[in-house]
């Protein structure tokens, strides 16, 4: 009963991606001409905020406006921006940080103000996006009757706690998700996103108050997604891994910080993450340990159901293999990461980011 149990939790995301993949496609460019205003948080991204900028400036299909807002930056931020001679451009200092907010929060909500179109497209300094992706995410949201359209850019890893972990971003998402359920129903449940890259209807966005509905999440991601559907209003999910690129993080320290620090807003709960313990751990690290210790046809099948969902994965997101094969170190390194930040919002200890500390929710 047991094996058989191992079995159906580690081929249920199989089946799910399988179901998931046809449907979760790279939109279309727009017709016509779309007018979409580019909202840039920024915070000490001298490294990154030069390259964004020139791939936004160098987009096609659209009439566009970047603005880049200086989040009390202590490196060269602001003067590079400064520097980029394009009428397009504007550079905004962000104002003093109220209590209560999250820094990227608050930095988005005053980079809406600021904005005169009728799309807003929130991104993260360290995406990169092709000339054609402002056209097709406008185009997506020319097509689909949603409020709020995200998609995940492809996730480009160097070391290997990147390796291991940032692939894990589309098996969960593509694994636990019904994206047909999630285009019928309005349900907050079923609200996701990535923070990287969300554009939004100006309209809609006003209706539910802004980035002040999620002001101190650190989780925008999920958080704003579901606070469009608490107002009855639906999301969508479209493929970025073709017109948009990211490098999150360099090294395992600023992974296991960065996945850690929102970690309580997702999975790391009271209630959440034993549930996800069991989804998890017994259905794609324990068909490991079968294998090894008590060899069965169920733990056999197990092990290939699990490995065979992130191979997929990794052949449609151009994901690294060995991090496929590896993945029960994955999910079992996912899972440590998960108890040790819920452990430490018990404690009461704060996530510190971006040089600020949050306190535990």
């Amino acid at each position: 009963m047991f094996a058989d149990l191992v079995l159906g939790l580690a081929a249920f995301p199989l089946v799910m991606v399988l179901l998931n993949l046809p449907a979760y496609r790279t939109p279309a460019r727009a017709t016509g001409r779309p007018a979409v205003s580019v909202l840039i948080p920024a915070r000490n991204e001298e490294r990154n905020i030069g390259p964004a900028c020139a791939a936004v400036l160098a987009s096609d299909g659209v009439d566009l406006e970047l603005i880049v807002l200086d989040d009390h930056s202590a490196d060269a931020t602001a003067e590079i921006v400064r520097g980029i001679a394009d009428s397009r451009v504007t550079l905004a200092g962000a104002p003093p940080l109220p209590a209560g907010w999250s820094g990227k929060q608050h930095a988005c909500m005053q980079l809406s103000r600021l904005a005169r179109h009728d799309l807003l497209l929130f991104v993260d300094a360290d995406v990169r996006l092709a000339r054609d992706a402002l056209s097709r995410m406008a185009g997506y949201m020319h097509r689909h009757d949603v409020a709020l359209a995200s998609g995940f850019p492809r996730q480009l890893v160097g070391s290997w706690a990147e390796r291991l972990l940032l692939p894990l971003i589309h098996f969960l998402l593509l694994g636990y998700l019904p994206l047909a359920a999630m285009r019928r129903s309005s349900a907050p449940a079923l609200g996701a996103g990535c923070g990287q890259l969300m554009m939004v209807r100006r309209d809609a966005y006003d209706r539910i108050g802004g980035h002040a509905a999620v002001r101190a999440s650190l989780h925008d991601g999920i958080m704003l997604p579901r606070a469009f559907r608490r107002a009855g209003m639906m999301t969508g999910l479209f493929d970025a891994s073709r017109f948009a690129r990211c490098r999150m993080y360099r090294d395992a320290r600023e992974v296991w910080e960065g996945l850690g620090k929102n970690a309580t807003e997702g999975m790391a709960t009271p209630v959440a993450l034993p549930v996800w313990t069991v989804l998890l751990g017994v259905g794609h690290v324990l068909p490991l340990f079968g294998v090894m210790v008590w060899p069965s046809v169920e733990t056999g099948l197990a092990l290939g159901a699990s490995l065979g969902a992130r191979l997929l994965l990794a052949l449609r997101f151009r994901q690294p293999v060995l991090s496929a094969l590896l993945h029960p170190a994955g999910v079992a390194t996912l899972l440590a990461l998960q108890w040790t930040a819920l452990a430490r919002a018990m404690r009461g200890r704060p996530a510190i980011w971006r040089g600020r500390a949050y306190p535990a929710p």
